[in-house]
């Protein structure tokens, strides 16, 4: 069984904010906006001038928070109840996940994407985070349906901290050093491959254009790498996630990431910067001597990865080991994965990140 979930469509262009009621009227003229007030202050004047324009009836929402289980049905209620038949997402990870939440339950709505920051995949990849009040994940939900559309403006991209698309990079690089190892025992998973040449390209990416691009972001300019590594962090990035088959590839970094996101002391990393400094301790189990792969460093380095857990309030190395314990992994995938999945061995390998120069 080969499986491949993608959006209808995916469009970025510079400037396209300012005719986005011509890409929305065709699916619906009633729909209910799903944003945060930092995303809406972005692009409220032009976007509302161009729904305005397409004749549409619209209905804001703020997400104050994350994206929770009360989050979602709160505004697939609010979405019911105006009976609009278009979910418009305008945000970030948290927001674009609560809408494809909402919008899953609800047959007869579809959801658009408009991602504001290129952090992570989220406005294409077929799975919604659920996260606590707290923020701590809670799961990943595989979603039904897909967005009809996902809709990217650079010159917004631009303008966005680049810590963003720093850390969108890092995210992406994870599919590849996460997918990778699968291939030496399951050599013969067509899913598994296409998974790996997605994130291979990402990567390549990467290497030819990413630097280019922060230099681009940092100046606040749209240029040709900006564009190539936008959509690399929300395209290639997010088909690698929507490829699979019988046996699941789930990613081992990311497994590490959602137990990240319970330490008060890490709220402040983003998506990201966590995933990076899980894919540290995850090459440091791969490898025998216990030293990360040197190409991975300097990829990690070079995009302003923390390498390191920040000081904590309790004994350091009784939270790594709580910390190695509490990390849940599935046993059928990690017995597919060429290095040892254990309490002690992510113990030892979170310990060893405190070493390394």
């Amino acid at each position: 069984m080969l499986a491949i979930k993608s959006p209808q469509a995916y469009i970025q262009q510079s400037g396209i904010r300012k005719k986005v009621g011509e890409y929305l009227a065709p699916y619906g003229k009633n729909i209910r906006i799903l944003t945060s007030e930092t995303a809406w202050h972005v692009v409220n004047s032009e976007l509302t001038q161009a729904l305005n324009n397409a004749d549409i009836k619209w209905q804001l929402e703020y997400l104050n928070g994350e994206c929770t289980d009360a989050a979602i049905n709160r505004f697939k209620n609010n979405v019911i109840e105006q009976d609009a038949t278009v979910i418009f997402a305008v945000g970030g990870g948290r927001v674009l996940d609560c809408a494809k939440a909402a919008g899953d339950a609800l047959d007869n709505v579809v959801v658009i994407n408009f991602a504001t920051v290129a952090a992570t995949c989220a406005a294409w990849s077929p799975i919604a985070i659920i996260y606590n009040e707290q923020g701590g994940h809670l799961r990943s939900q595989p979603l039904r349906k897909m967005p009809v559309l996902v809709l990217v403006d650079s010159e917004v991209i631009a303008q966005s901290d680049v810590r963003y698309l720093k850390a969108g990079i890092v995210d992406a690089l994870a599919k590849w050093y996460e997918f990778r190892p699968y291939q030496r025992h399951n050599p013969e998973s067509l899913a598994l491959d296409l998974k790996v040449m997605a994130a291979q390209r990402a990567v390549e990416a990467y290497r030819q254009w990413g630097q280019q691009a922060i230099e681009a972001n940092q100046q606040k300019q749209v240029t040709p790498a900006l564009e190539k590594v936008i959509d690399a962090n929300i395209v290639l990035a997010g088909l690698a996630n929507s490829m699979r088959d019988d046996l699941p590839t789930p990613g081992f970094a990311h497994a590490i990431h959602n137990q990240l996101t319970h330490l008060p002391e890490l709220h402040h990393w983003l998506h990201g910067e966590k995933v990076g400094f899980s894919l540290l301790v995850q090459s440091i189990m791969e490898h025998a001597e216990g030293q990360p792969d040197a190409d991975l460093v300097a990829l990690l380095t070079c995009f302003d990865t923390p390498l390191r857990l920040p000081a904590f309030h309790q004994n350091r190395q009784q939270v790594m080991r709580q910390l190695a314990q509490a990390i849940r992994f599935p046993a059928a995938s990690a017995a597919r994965l060429p290095f040892t999945v254990s309490p002690e061995a992510l113990e030892q390998a979170l310990l060893a990140t405190d070493t390394l120069s």
